[in-house]
Order: C-alpha cells, then sequence, then structure tokens
C-alpha cells in the first residue's frame, strides 16, 4: 500500500468531522516549522532568503505541540529548516505522536544517521529525505560535496533499523528526467517506502533560471508520468495528470496551513503576505479565493504537491470512478 489503512482513516475521519461540522475550509496537514536553522544553502531555498535575518530563530515545544493541537490535522509535516538541528527534536516528535498525529520528518539526512537514537520505529512516524537527483546533480544543488552519499547511508541505516522512509525530489530546469529513473531505481533497490516528486517554481525573486515553467513542467512529466506504474510514487494519479497538463485543478491553500517561529504564515507554504499571531486569523483573514482560483500573479506557475494534492483528497467523493481509481491505485 502506498498509504496506510491508518492513515487512510485518520484522514477520512477528519474530514467527515469538518463537514458535519460545517466546515468549509480546514487543513489536513500542519507544515511545523520549529527552527530556520540549516546546515546547507541549497540553491533552491526561497527560505534562504527569505528569513536571512531571522536564520537562529526558533519556537518553544510548547507552541509546537500547541499548533498541532489547535489545527487538529491528522498529519503534521516537521520540515524548516533543517529539522534535525531543533534541540527538542525527539520529544516533539513524541509527543506529537501520543497526540495520535502521523508525521512526516523531513531532513537533507546530512545528520539523519547520527540522530536516529533520538526516535523509535512507529507505524505513524515516517523520515522524509531529499534527493533531487543522483550524487553529481544532487550535491551541485545543494552546494557541498558528499551530501547525496551521506543521505544515502542515513536512508540505508534508517531502513535497517526499521524505520519508514520515503524521499521527496524536486525537479528542477536542469534535471535530466533520465537521472530522475535511475534516482527511483537505485532507492527502489534499498526499499524505500515512498517517492515524491514535485516541480520547482519561482515563489520568490531570486534563482529563476533553474525554475520551470508550465511548458517546462508539463514536458518533463510525461516522461515522470511513466514511471508511476514500476515505482511507488506517493503522488496521486489526479496530481500527476495535473502535472502533465492533462487535468486542471483549483488550489488548496489552506490545506497545508504553515506555522514558523514569525506565526502562522499565510497564504500558503510558499507565498508569504503576512504572519498572524493565531489560526484563526490566519483562516479569517486570508483572502482564500484569490489564492483557490490562483489570481496572484505568482501562483501561475504553481504546481507543487503542497497545494493540489489536498484538492485531490477532498474532491474524492465526488465520483464513483474517482474514488476506484485511487483506491487501486493506492493498493498497488
Amino acid at each position: 500500500m502506498r498509504f496506510s489503512i491508518r492513515l487512510t482513516l485518520s484522514l477520512f475521519t477528519h474530514i467527515l468531522k469538518n463537514k458535519i461540522a460545517g466546515n468549509g475550509r480546514f487543513p489536513l496537514v500542519l507544515m511545523l516549522e520549529p527552527t530556520h536553522l540549516c546546515n546547507l544553502r541549497c540553491e533552491g531555498c526561497g527560505r534562504i532568503r527569505e528569513y536571512s535575518a531571522n536564520q537562529k530563530d526558533s519556537m518553544p515545544l510548547e507552541d509546537c505541540l500547541a499548533a498541532v493541537e489547535v489545527t487538529g490535522a491528522p498529519v503534521v509535516s516537521i520540515c524548516g529548516g533543517e529539522p534535525l538541528l531543533y534541540p527538542q527534536i525527539g520529544e516533539l516528535v513524541q509527543e506529537a505522536l501520543k497526540r495520535g498525529r502521523h508525521i512526516i520528518l523531513c531532513t537533507n539526512g546530512m545528520n539523519l544517521e547520527d540522530n536516529l537514537p533520538k526516535f523509535r520505529p512507529h507505524p505513524y512516524f515516517n523520515l522524509s529525505v531529499s534527493l533531487d537527483g543522483l550524487a553529481r546533480f544532487h550535491d551541485s544543488s545543494r552546494g557541498r560535496q558528499g551530501v547525496y552519499e551521506l543521505a544515502i547511508k542515513a536512508i540505508k541505516s534508517a531502513k535497517e533499523e526499521g524505520f519508514k522512509v520515503i524521499t521527496n525530489t524536486t525537479i528542477y530546469k536542469e534535471t535530466d528526467v533520465r537521472e530522475i529513473e535511475a534516482l527511483f531505481e537505485g532507492l527502489d533497490a534499498l526499499n524505500v517506502d515512498g517517492l515524491l516528486v514535485t516541480p520547482a517554481y519561482p515563489y520568490q525573486p531570486g534563482g529563476e533560471g533553474i525554475f520551470l515553467d508550465r511548458k517546462e513542467i508539463h514536458k518533463k512529466f510525461e516522461y515522470i508520468i511513466m514511471l508511476s506504474g514500476r515505482y511507488r510514487l506517493l503522488s496521486t494519479p489526479p496530481y500527476l495528470r495535473f502535472l502533465k497538463g492533462d487535468l486542471d485543478l483549483r488550489c488548496t491553500p489552506w490545506g497545508n496551513v504553515t506555522i514558523n517561529p514569525q506565526g502562522w504564515k499565510g497564504p500558503c507554504y510558499f507565498i508569504t503576505e503576512a504572519h498572524y499571531k493565531s489560526f484563526g486569523e490566519l483562516m479569517e483573514q486570508t483572502d482564500w479565493e484569490k489564492y483557490e482560483a490562483r489570481k496572484d500573479p505568482r501562483c501561475q506557475n504553481c504546481m507543487v504537491h503542497s497545494g493540489f494534492e489536498p484538492t485531490v483528497i477532498r474532491e474524492l467523493g465526488d465520483s464513483c470512478s474517482g474514488l476506484w481509481e485511487m483506491i487501486k491505485w493506492n493498493f498497488s
């Protein structure tokens, strides 16, 4: 299975509960950034530019756990920054698991092997390692040699110790899609539990030369979508068709809400209009319709999974054929 029965039931229960309560907009995933600190300066990372003056800022543990509680989101993606640099990362994961949340700990893998003793394998706990290509391309995009080998070594160790490991691959303008096929083949040999893939796009000024416009995304994913039958891609079939240009989807920016040391980031994980003091202010003061319809110029080339996979999930019940497709895909 691509997504466990436990996760599927948690999402279904969460959606049903909110619909019964009459909530039109509610998050499925909390993007929790406890720290801006990072040990790399990746070429495609907008966080480095956006929070350059706040790199040392971190959230108190109690604020992190309060965010987990207030959103009610069944999935918590702990990201950043490099979350393994957060001093209380072990306790944060443990406490979130106690609250019944499904955890995705996103890491560049550099310090993962050394930090594995802080965690224990758990059905709700997933390690997500970012890998954007084979060694030469990946290390170049990260600005440091040897990062790829450290990540692969950490994945091997994590799998040997019984952890669930997925990977996250971002596709850039210079990405050779045949190299991505070779990457997936190698990761499949390591028994990685799932492969997430998404296109990069320029949501902030700077580095536009490495990002993709919509036509370029369609072309890259014509090839990548063919890999979905051979490898355990976590990207859903409707989302992949959207990336290929065969389907149009509205954005669901409130599906993945983000909090970091500056507050609740709106309207979405990428674009920043404001940082709000509370989750309620974020939900009440954001012009969601504007971003759902992609009326902001910064949204025009955005096709990232955090905005559109929630659309796929919340529209599952709209057609029997769509629901059946997702069931077959999940069990394939």
